[in-house]
């Protein structure tokens, strides 16, 4: 059975036809025909929790109220919204009566894809009715290895952008958006002859071009995990500066500096490895949210088989204003 489909543009198909009668909103395919209020629990419970495991700078965003929610997303294709320009700055007079600068802000509307993002399991009659019998409880484990697979698609896009592009508008990622501020490390951080020093300068070159960008913080420190151990040893074993710390705690000193995060979807390119410091404020980046993480379910042949779809419309937006300005810093290996 399809999902959906139109004969004469009429929808065909219990779920299209579900779908249509409730306004394209999910809840008119959550129904008890096929699981029990108690199943829903547990499977939604699994599929919850293990997102939330692989979920790293997603939960940045989230934790941070970094978030854009509207509702009956299935409805959209695209999200329209305005970026904003600046105005002349006041003018200074003795009287008050020059004229002034009668500028005004200007809006440029500009479109996001709203892509759903999706997995698919299965449950048998015969599996169903056996955990119902308490002869073996409902096994949930493709609904969390899905899940997971979600979640991780998620941090590919926030991480590593996405070639998907549909109504005039892209999926970016921090390392692809094309406003992001770029340099170079001084040196590989796992390299041996890097010292803690060398490290924390290339932190500060970083904040550096976040400020000179009028980005002004505050900022996460996202790292591969190729650096995550480098991180934990001594910032300066030898010497009293800084003796007793790790590079970790030291970085963590800076101004505006509030975490350090390995982030496992930060991969390298052209096998170099990436650096990115991500001011946490809604112009640079935000979750466009139009429906949250939800398992669906439809029957196919004559009801012995049961097919759940896990989806949701959760994509990370970035963002610069007009004059090109971004919070994002992006450093790669030379």
């Amino acid at each position: 059975m399809n999902m959906t489909g139109f004969i004469n543009g009429q929808a065909v198909g219990t779920v299209a036809q579900r779908l249509l009668a409730n306004g394209m909103r999910v809840n008119g395919l959550r129904t008890n025909a096929t699981l029990l209020k108690d199943e829903w629990k547990q499977v939604d419970a699994a599929v919850i929790q293990s997102a939330k495991e692989r979920l790293v700078g997603i939960a940045d965003l989230k934790k941070r109220g970094l978030v854009y929610s509207f509702s009956n997303g299935l409805g959209r294709t695209v999200l329209q919204y305005q970026d904003m320009g600046d105005v002349q700055g006041a003018q200074i007079s003795m009287t008050g009566t020059t004229r002034g600068n009668n500028d005004r802000v200007e809006f440029d509307l500009k479109y996001f894809p709203l892509p759903i993002i999706h997995a698919d399991f299965q449950v048998s009659t015969r599996e169903l009715e056996a955990s119902r019998n308490g002869s073996m409880p409902l096994d949930t484990t493709m609904a969390e290895v899905k899940a997971a697979k979600i979640a991780e698609t998620q941090e590919e896009i926030l991480q590593g952008g996405n070639a998907f592009s549909f109504g005039g508008g892209v999926l970016y990622g921090y390392i692809d958006a094309p406003n992001r501020n770029q340099g170079d490390l001084s040196g590989n951080w796992d390299d041996s002859g890097v010292v803690g020093e060398d490290i924390v300068q290339d932190v500060l070159a970083m904040k550096a071009a976040s400020i000179a960008d009028r980005q002004y913080g505050p900022w996460v420190l996202y790292i591969p995990q190729a650096y995550e151990v480098k991180l934990d040893e001594d910032y300066n074993a030898t010497g009293t500066s800084g003796q007793g710390k790790t590079i970790r705690d030291r970085i963590l000193a800076i101004k505006g500096i509030e975490d350090v995060q390995v982030a496992d979807k930060l991969i390298a390119t052209g096998g170099k490895e990436n650096v990115l410091l991500v001011q946490m404020r809604r112009e640079t980046v935000r979750m466009v949210t139009g429906l949250g993480l939800t398992t669906v379910e439809w029957n196919e042949m004559g009801g012995m088989v049961f097919n759940f779809k896990i989806m949701t419309i959760d994509i990370p937006q970035i963002r610069a204003d007009q004059a090109g300005r971004s919070g994002i810093v992006h450093y790669q290996e030379q």
